[in-house]
């Protein structure tokens, strides 16, 4: 299942004009701001498909009738981009337990590149609710990847995976090995450039959050 934000009209919108425009790219803060309330909004938006139980909550003068999550959450992020965007989650669902993944692109001198997982810390995933925030859905590798990786940690009761921008293809990868997956996305860009590059996606997003890099 995919949820496409963008094909309704939100403030997410305006968050995902600002994300993409150059001229407002160098405002690094800013950047991230954006970056953060898009994991908020997707993280409210899918907390609408949890379970909940009833639960008396006493206030100063009575008790009220509540509802409370009756789900455990894992958010799971993809570094260095995934930062900001892991962050709105948090601010969302701030009881959850986290794991962090260090998997990046190792280019090679023919133009390709494989999928480079040096780092990677993770709770038990047991019955639990998985969400995996990648800030870009390009190719789908980083997340088939990670995913196969987080596997020896349990099994999750549901998969959910959170992006800011991700690409037709990338999401058709993904959903041939994990089509029970739910996958988020503020929007869906068309094309993927001879570089597996989305366009006209956003540029660099760790860079762009926090400074470019020294390519190896």
């Amino acid at each position: 299942m995919l949820h496409n934000l963008s094909k309704n009209s939100s403030v997410i919108n305006h968050y995902l004009a600002e994300i993409r425009d150059a001229k407002k790219q160098t405002d690094r803060l800013h950047f991230r701001n954006n970056m953060m309330r898009c994991g908020e909004m997707i993280a409210y938006e899918l907390s609408k498909t949890l379970k909940y139980k009833s639960a008396a909550v006493e206030t100063p003068l009575g008790v009220a009738n509540s509802e409370v999550l009756d789900q455990s959450i894992v958010v799971a992020s993809i570094l260095r981009a995934g930062l900001p965007f892991h962050q709105g989650f948090l601010n969302v669902f701030d009881f959850a337990d986290n794991a962090f993944i260090s998997a990046y692109r190792k280019h090679h001198k023919d133009g390709t590149f494989e999928i480079d997982l040096q780092y990677l810390t993770c709770p038990p995933l047991e019955d639990r609710v998985l969400i995996l925030c990648d800030a870009m859905l390009a190719t789908g590798a980083s997340i088939q990847k990670t995913l196969q990786n987080l596997e020896s940690y349990g099994k999750p009761s549901k998969v959910h995976i959170a992006t800011i921008i991700a690409s037709v293809d990338g999401i058709k990868f993904v959903r041939r090995f994990y089509p029970k997956a739910v996958i988020w996305a503020c929007a869906v860009d068309e094309e993927l450039t001879a570089r597996s590059y989305i366009v006209p996606g956003l540029g660099d997003a760790g860079d762009l959050s926090f400074g470019e890099k020294l390519q190896e």
